[in-house]
């Protein structure tokens, strides 16, 4: 018997009667295989700031972006042959002129759905008569690629008879979503395996 309870960012499953090992498939595949959006090409049109380009490029691939996992595909499953089209990539622009701190809320998409999770984190900061310009492609990913593709933080808790599944969302996905999508990935990890018997 499985039971979902959310507060927030926070999610947990309930798993009555279930081996902790089971559950624990369920974290690994979150971490692993549940696919959000993150910025993956940088190309820095200008930059005044005291960041060089490189960690200006690492800080924007790190702001996790609200996903939308109906419409999008994998790069590397795409119709387009990992060429990428508008199905599997999302266009974002960062411009920059004014005095102060540059937030992930500047980062304007081509995609209304797309944008970052939380428009407060600090991107970097400019002095008068700095600007900053960089052009930006958001693709999914996974997070056995890289880390920043994966949706949460999440691990297990035992509570007496039962196992709790703790899932806590960086903002890309809610929990809810975050586990149903690792239960389709198990279903297809499962079929996968029985039609090689």
């Amino acid at each position: 018997m499985v039971s979902i309870k959310t507060e927030g960012d926070k999610s947990v499953i309930v798993f009555k009667k279930t081996h902790n090992t089971i559950v624990n498939a369920f974290r690994r595949i979150i971490l692993d295989e549940v696919p959000t959006f993150a910025i993956e090409d940088v190309e820095i049109v200008k930059n005044d700031s005291a960041l060089y380009d490189e960690t200006l490029a690492h800080r924007l691939g790190l702001v996790p972006l609200v996903t939308d996992l109906d419409t999008y595909n994998l790069k590397c499953e795409c119709k387009c042959g990992s060429v990428g089209c508008a199905l599997c990539e999302v266009k974002m622009s960062l411009t920059q002129s004014e005095p102060g701190y540059v937030y992930s809320g500047s980062i304007k998409s081509d995609d209304p759905k797309i944008i970052p999770a939380f428009t407060t984190i600090p991107v970097t900061k400019l002095l008068s008569g700095q600007e900053v310009e960089v052009n930006l492609t958001a693709v999914l990913g996974n997070g056995r690629i890289h880390a920043k593709w994966a949706p949460a933080h999440t691990y297990l808790k035992e509570n007496g008879d039962a196992v709790d599944l703790v899932i806590e969302s960086f903002g890309q996905l809610s929990g809810k979503d975050i586990f149903n999508k690792s239960i389709d990935i198990l279903i297809g990890k499962i079929e996968e395996l029985e039609s090689k018997l």
